[in-house]
């Protein structure tokens, strides 16, 4: 006698909740929170090959810390299944999170007076600008991005050569002007990243397909884009038309961001799609640096305590950069998030912007859910 399956038994196993994690994203973040330690403080160095090494960690770690953040949105707010329900709760939350990402960074700012650029209130802005966006089918996230990737950097470095906006960028909306277009970290390059993660996340962050399409797309941009700004005028050079400029800022942004996806790709391979003996060394080896990634405001706040309270005199200017501090901050942040982790879990300041924003007060996670499984 045949029997019929229990078809909302079988539906239930497919719609399981999975983890809201996935290793390599955290991964790929750990690297990033790295390099920007190296960018932060690594010293000035005699030999052309290391200092172009540490060149490179100046600005591929940024944008690989935003295309994290773009699959981060994609996972809280749902995964390849978007959440239907409470979408107006869980922007009230972001929103939260972003004012206080935006209050911290100015406190930090104004208290402490580290000597690098701060990221956390302009990250802030740029989850408050992703808000209307949080829910845009895959495709058109990453055709959207794509396209504003390959402007907006244009149009920032553009941006430093027009009178009009540096004049405003000195005025009452200085700090606006900066957010947007003339900082370091401007949210019109910035979003457009994120909306590449956030497309990736929807179209599943760990499928091998999906996974192997990013790899490749990303190694091919990089390998088209990076060449061509050595033939084109780099920032210092002020003879350059500003054309010149636009086009080497957008074309070192694609290629940067394509760096990243090779960098993502890479990350979730190992510690997710490789065979079962690769996983387990993968994910042993990379332990630490994927913890610092799950927990990276807490990591980047102290990185930012621990510089400032390094600063001293050189031949007359205020410095941060040592070799030695460089590495403090690489193995100690790795084996205090390795060990917070381990026994504590979500990490300090992850825990405190949860409870503030009221995530942690709800019955179960609306995003979480309905996530499906990362590798499926």
């Amino acid at each position: 006698m045949s029997t019929t399956p229990d078809v909302p038994a079988a539906r239930d196993r497919v719609r399981a909740p999975a983890p809201a994690r996935v290793d390599g994203i955290d991964a790929a973040r750990g690297l990033a929170l790295i390099g920007m330690f190296v960018a932060h403080v690594a010293p000035a160095v005699s030999s052309p090959q290391v200092a172009e090494l540490i060149a490179m960690a100046d600005e591929r770690p940024r944008l690989l810390f935003a295309l994290t953040a773009g699959f981060g949105l994609g996972f809280i707010s749902g995964g390849t299944r978007p959440i239907a329900e409470r979408r107006g709760v869980l922007r009230r939350q972001i929103t939260v999170r972003a004012l206080i990402l935006i209050a911290l960074g100015l406190l930090i700012a104004a208290t402490l007076h580290p000597l690098v650029y701060i990221i956390l209130d302009v990250y802030g802005v740029a989850f408050l600008i992703m808000l209307p966006l949080l829910f845009l089918p895959a495709r058109v996230a990453l055709v959207l991005g794509g396209v504003l990737l390959a402007i907006a950097p244009g149009l920032a470095a553009a941006a430093q050569y027009d009178p009009q906006v540096v004049a405003a960028g000195d005025g009452e909306v200085g700090l606006l002007v900066d957010w947007v277009l003339t900082g370091a970290y401007p949210v019109i390059v910035w979003v457009p990243v994120m909306l590449i993660g956030l497309g990736l996340a929807r179209l599943g962050a760990a499928r091998p397909r999906v996974v192997a399409s990013y790899a490749l797309a990303g190694a091919l941009v990089a390998v088209v884009m990076l060449p061509l700004t050595r033939l084109l005028p780099d920032e210092g050079d002020a003879t350059a038309p500003v054309f010149a400029h636009a086009v080497s800022a957008s074309a070192l942004a694609l290629g940067n961001v394509g760096v990243g996806l090779v960098i993502v790709a890479g990350m979730v391979t190992l510690t997710a799609l490789a065979v079962p003996g690769v996983r387990r060394v993968a994910g042993a080896v990379l332990s630490p640096v994927t913890a610092m990634g799950a927990m990276p405001l807490s990591i980047y706040t102290l990185h930012l305590i621990v510089i400032s309270a390094a600063k001293r005199v050189e031949d007359g200017y205020f410095t941060d950069d040592s070799w030695a501090l460089t590495i403090g901050l690489v193995v100690g942040s790795m084996v205090f998030a390795w060990c917070w982790r381990r026994w504590l879990g979500r990490g300090p300041l992850e825990r405190l912007l949860r409870a503030a924003s009221g995530r942690s007060r709800e019955n179960g996670n609306p995003a979480r859910k309905d996530l499906p499984c990362a590798s499926r």
